[in-house]
């Protein structure tokens, strides 16, 4: 470990040693008959802490024998802070953490398994993809309150007059009609680049919005069969020819490599905005003209992002019985409600979907949930070598779009994931 981060990880430890002390000392541990479970948070969007600071006043005041303790952590460094409460054997009952950290999670032995808790029918109302990103090696980690995905915003009159297809769930644009609709799209007066892809946010966006385009060509971020290496996958033939048509993108000047934080779609330059949920609010102000498209096939199936932040409960708590009933009660469907309603995000559980205005049948964002209910979703690595593999590509992505070679930067990509698996003995499963 660097001296840095040595002193980074130790700043963090004086800090949640003052957190930990302001909220008292016990985890999961009864005192004067009442039940303390400590729970992590990250900051997050202003909407999904009002959202769950309801959520847990609520917990409290209907049960007089179990008592949350939050502690807000900031979501740029809550990672880091989560490995150094690990490392301080201080981490909290329950642990709320991106879809992708998971994994290193559990295989860290931070987090314990929940079938003993989650039944059958409980299981089987909560969103496939749910359940794929919490489980790992057989074992389910974690369950969330929302789900994401990626889909093509588009103003129904541009593709009117560009005269492209508007594309289904059972029919998505091929890569030849996507190429067509760009450069058809790029000639319509007012349009200086067809595609939004948002290249002003780097880092995990990098890799949740690009690896499905990597994947609808038939490449891949790791071998999912071993999760042992890279090698032929992520430098392969067929992500290589994912990421030149990637790079093509910029050279032909459909994306914008440098865009202003003023978003293109908004401000009327961009005619196609590759993105998720959280651009509706801004969107919808073109009614009736504004549609969802589908994630396109690029050769191997139709492709796109999945997962967001959820919920586990630690192996540090002394009840996990007790931090359970609190999950229980994020997890249920009025408590799912209240978080989606304010975030507006695809719910977790089908039952909350089927009343959900925007998902259900023939709501606005409805391609959403049918994109995570037809295995069009792929999950981001189960692997804990996870964050090793997201740095590697977004890396490769950034320094594609302008105009590196592309088979130089997946090579640098891979050599960089093999090493991180080779330095951890291939994370063997403890």
């Amino acid at each position: 470990m660097s001296g840095k981060r040595w002193l980074f990880l130790c700043s963090l430890l004086a800090v949640l040693s003052m957190a930990f002390s302001a909220c008292g000392s016990q985890n999961g541990q009864s005192t004067n008959g009442t039940i303390i479970v400590k729970l992590f948070f990250h900051s997050g969007q202003g909407p999904e802490r009002s959202a769950l600071n309801a959520t847990l006043n609520a917990f409290n005041a209907a049960n007089q024998n179990i008592k949350v303790k939050a502690v807000e952590l900031p979501t740029g460094s809550y990672n880091q802070q989560v490995n150094a409460a690990a490392l301080a054997r201080q981490l909290p009952c329950l642990l709320d953490f991106d879809g992708p950290n998971l994994y290193n999670y559990a295989w860290s032995s931070y987090l314990i398994p929940l079938e003993k808790y989650v039944s059958a029918s409980m299981k089987a109302d909560f969103l496939p993809s749910i359940i794929q990103q919490g489980t790992y090696n057989g074992h389910l980690y974690s369950l969330g309150q929302f789900d994401s995905g990626l889909s093509f915003y588009a103003k129904k009159k541009d593709l009117q007059e560009a005269g492209v297809r508007i594309p289904t769930i059972n029919r998505p644009w091929t890569l030849d009609e996507l190429n067509s609709a760009l450069a058809r799209l790029k000639k319509l007066p007012g349009i200086q680049y067809p595609l939004n892809l948002s290249m002003s946010v780097p880092g995990e966006w990098y890799t949740y919005a690009f690896s499905p385009f990597l994947q609808s060509f038939g490449g891949d971020l790791i071998n999912r069969q071993t999760y042992q290496t890279a090698t032929g996958v992520l430098n392969g033939s067929d992500a290589v020819a994912a990421m030149t048509w990637f790079q093509e993108l910029f050279k032909q000047g459909y994306v914008n490599v440098k865009p202003a934080i003023t978003d293109d779609f908004i401000a009327g330059n961009a005619a196609l905005s590759w993105g998720g949920h959280w651009n509706y609010p801004d969107y919808k102000a073109l009614g009736t003209n504004l549609l969802l498209l589908p994630a396109p096939d690029l050769g191997k199936g139709a492709r796109t992002g999945m997962g967001s932040w959820n919920w586990g409960i630690t192996s540090s708590c002394a009840n996990p019985d007790a931090a359970w009933k609190v999950l229980n009660f994020i997890l249920s469907p009025g408590e799912i409600k209240r978080m989606t309603d304010a975030n507006g995000a695809v719910p977790a559980r089908k039952s909350v979907i089927a009343n959900a205005p925007l998902y259900a049948p023939h709501g606005p964002l409805r391609v959403f949930v049918e994109q995570l209910e037809n295995g069009i979703a792929v999950p981001r690595p189960a692997t804990p070598a996870y964050p090793a593999i997201t740095t590697a590509f977004a890396t490769a992505i950034a320094n594609i779009s302008i105009g590196a070679n592309v088979q130089s930067e997946l090579n640098s990509a891979t050599q960089a994931i093999d090493q991180n698996i080779k330095d951890n003995n291939g994370y063997p499963i403890k």
